[in-house]
């Protein structure tokens, strides 16, 4: 139960490589953010899952917490233990 945040800027050239079945997630601080997901199988919707957002047990430091945008499936998920 272990997270790690990196800041990607469109000034610092860094990117992020996600192995196969880690959770992620990101926080965007700019208006208008593009995020461009590259990955090896197509999309099913029905093998998707999640972790809230805020979930204690990982206790993320999100650098932003106030005026957040959160969709739906995103705010709904369960926690990671039940």
């Amino acid at each position: 139960r272990q997270w790690i945040g990196i800041e990607l800027t469109e000034n610092n050239y860094k990117m992020l490589y996600v192995p196969e079945d880690f959770a992620h997630g990101y926080q965007t601080s700019e208006d208008n953010t593009e995020v461009f997901y590259q990955v090896s199988q197509f999309y099913y919707p029905e093998s998707e899952r999640g972790i809230r957002w805020n979930d204690p047990v990982f206790d993320i430091k999100w650098p932003q917490t106030r005026d957040l945008v959160i969709s739906d499936k995103d705010r709904n998920w369960l926690d990671f233990l039940s």
